[in-house]
């Protein structure tokens, strides 16, 4: 059960009213994508997820990316192509779904050429819509942490392994899109809990938006 300080406080609420409306939303087509690792992560914020599961629809406007581009030491791809990573390797716009700690899963997005292996991870989400599907999968009223961080965004839009090497522009039930509120001023700094390559300033992310994960300096 959720602890007092868990639930949702009227200011998150206030946040939750002003980010995107459901009739404004739509699918964002393949060529819409820069091809290019770093340009989609910029690009990835401010546009939206959308997973359309048995319950309705859960929907989030992308807050926080991190890039790992081709030459990266970081990225599940440096060393080449295997069978976890292969849907790196796919063309850009697809899912990469990895499991990490052995409980919980990360959400990435293909972003280069096919046989390029690289990827976005999004590491945050403002909630839109099925907030209260995404709390009772977390199991917190809390609206500022249902998707703050790349494991609880995944367990609160319901995406596991398998929905690794799903097409983001297709018809499927899981997708990205665009409408409503547009980033405003994007900000950008080293990534976050790792070790191989953690110079590089290829995490990127809304200023000043609440729904951003890590620590303050990290944030502003």
């Amino acid at each position: 059960m959720p602890q007092p300080d868990e639930l949702a406080q009227p200011e998150e609420l206030s946040t939750l009213s002003k980010v995107s409306t459901p009739s404004a939303l739509r699918r964002l087509h393949r060529g819409e994508l820069p091809s290019d690792t770093v340009l989609l992560a910029r690009y990835l914020i401010g546009k939206l997820l959308v997973h359309d599961v048995l319950d309705g629809r859960l929907s989030g406007r992308i807050v926080e990316t991190e890039a790992y581009v081709s030459d990266d030491a970081a990225s599940h791809a440096y060393r080449g192509l295997t069978t976890r990573n292969r849907s790196m390797f796919l063309e850009r716009g697809h899912a990469y779904v990895y499991r990490i700690y052995g409980a919980w899963d990360c959400v990435n997005v293909s972003s280069e050429p096919p046989g390029t292996g690289a990827g976005v991870l999004l590491r945050a989400l403002e909630p839109v819509q099925g907030v209260t599907v995404m709390q009772a999968r977390r199991g917190t009223t809390r609206v500022l942490d249902l998707a703050r961080g790349p494991g609880r965004l995944a367990l609160a839009m319901q995406i596991d392994r398998r929905e690794d090497g799903v097409d983001l522009c297709a018809g499927g039930p899981l997708w990205l899109g665009a409408g409503g509120a547009a980033a405003v001023v994007i900000g950008e700094s080293v990534r976050i809990g790792i070790t191989r390559e953690a110079e590089r300033r290829l995490r990127f992310y809304e200023r000043a938006n609440p729904f951003v994960s890590g620590p303050p300096r990290l944030r502003a």
